[in-house]
Parts: structure tokens; sequence; C-alpha cells
């Protein structure tokens, strides 16, 4: 518990330094293209620190300079830090406005370009939607976990509809990604950091251009079927090669 309290502390001493030179960086010219690197390798840091090797599946599927929406399981407050230093290319979240609030950091996202998210205000919600989409037009791609919340069992919760009506409206692939391990290094409403290692499945793009928003059920239950597929396979298949071990030190 102790190391857990140190590095927790830690980690908040290193996103208050790396959100400080995000709202600096904040003033030269394509100031969210820079911030997307610092938080890669604030991401990067916080998962050293803390002893979290993470393994990447499938980096060959994407195709570099073109948008995506990335839609991910959701496990723990590690995802992110994940997400961050081993999805590849520029990005922005989509993120619920209470984090906004918070002092430095709500700054440093706002100059990374993140867009605020109002679960409240349906109205509020499309248009952070419909600016999203604006973004992926531009070129840059949308990470999203589509549960909405982090699942404190493991399991793969239903997925919300709103990220999929971003995709439709922007015309652009979803990437499928799947994390896996990243609830045992800290699970939901628990400070505990423990070292472990972490999948990142990333599954080849689901081109929407067969969808419209009447079909998008359709649509999200391929998405969440592809997640669940990848995050069972590797589960699995990581729980096989522990037992291997322990059959040969046996």
């Amino acid at each position: 518990m102790i190391r857990s309290a140190l590095l927790v502390t830690l980690g908040v001493v290193i996103t208050a330094f790396m959100s400080f030179w995000s709202i600096v960086f904040s003033i030269f010219p394509n100031a969210d293209n820079k911030v997307h690197k610092i938080a890669n390798i604030w991401g990067k840091i916080l998962l050293l620190i803390c002893n979290t090797k993470v393994e990447v599946i499938g980096r060959e599927n994407l195709e570099a300079g073109k948008p995506y929406v990335f839609m991910a399981n959701h496990q723990s407050d590690f995802d992110i830090l994940i997400a961050l230093a081993y999805i590849p290319g520029q990005f922005r979240w989509l993120v619920k406005k209470e984090l906004f609030n918070i002092p430095i950091f709500g700054a440093a996202m706002k100059s990374a370009g993140y867009i605020e998210i109002d679960r409240n205000n349906r109205e509020k919600a499309m248009h952070s939607l419909d600016e999203a989409a604006l973004r992926i037009r531009n070129g840059k791609s949308i990470m999203t976990f589509p549960e909405g919340t982090r699942s404190r069992d493991g399991e793969i919760k239903a997925f919300k509809q709103g990220t999929f009506y971003l995709a439709i409206k922007a015309g652009v692939p979803i990437v499928p990604v799947s994390i896996i391990g990243s609830g045992k290094i800290m699970p939901k409403r628990s400070l505990r950091v423990r070292p472990g290692k972490v999948k990142l499945v990333i599954d080849k793009a689901i081109d929407v251009k067969d969808y419209d928003i009447e079909k998008r059920q359709e649509l999200i239950e391929e998405v969440r079927n592809i997640i669940i597929k990848n995050y069972d396979c590797w589960r699995e298949a990581g729980t096989a090669g522990i037992k291997d071990m322990e059959r040969e030190t046996a």
C-alpha cells in the first residue's frame, strides 16, 4: 500500500508538471499536435514508473495519416495512459465535462483539443459530437470508451450510441481496440497500483459506409463482438501461458 501511495503521489506531480508545459505549448502554432506528443510522453513515463509493460498487437492494421474513431473497452484509469502511449498517430479524446474543471489538468486538455461531453444535456452532447466530426474531417482521429464508464468485474458492458453516431456522420472507419489486463493493475475505485503486463489489441478498421443512423445498432453489435472476441482470446491465451509456466516449474 505504501508503494501505491508513493506511485500515486509521484503520478500527480508528473501530471501537474506535464500539464503545465502543455499549457505553455498551447501558445504556439499547431498547439494541439504538440500537446498530444507531450501526453504520449506522459503516458509512457507513468507506465514505466508503475512497471506496466504493454504488448501491442495489430499495429499494422492502421494506415498512417488516416483518421479513425478508436473504440476500446474500459477497465481502469490506466487505459487512458495505455492508449496515449501506444496508439499511433494524432487523436483527440471525447471527455466528460467534469474533468475540465480540474485545475491545470483541465486547461491542458483544452490546449490538446479534447472535446467536452455533457452527459446530462443531450443537445450539448450532440453539439460536441458534431464538433468531433469536424475534427475528424480535418484529419484528427477520435479515441473513445463506448461503455461510458469503467467495468468493475472485467466484463465488457453495453455500448452507448453517441460515438457510433459520430463515426457514421463523419464517414470514417471504426477501429475496435481490446485492452487486456489493465483492471488487475489498477481496478475501478481503487488507488492500489500493481505491476503487470497488458495487451493492446488493434483490430482491422470497420468501414461505416454501409451503415446509416437507423442501422447503428448493427454496427454497435459488430464492433462490440470484435472487442469481446479479442479480449476473450488474448485473456485465455495469457491464462494458458501462466498455467504452462506453472507446470514447467512444478
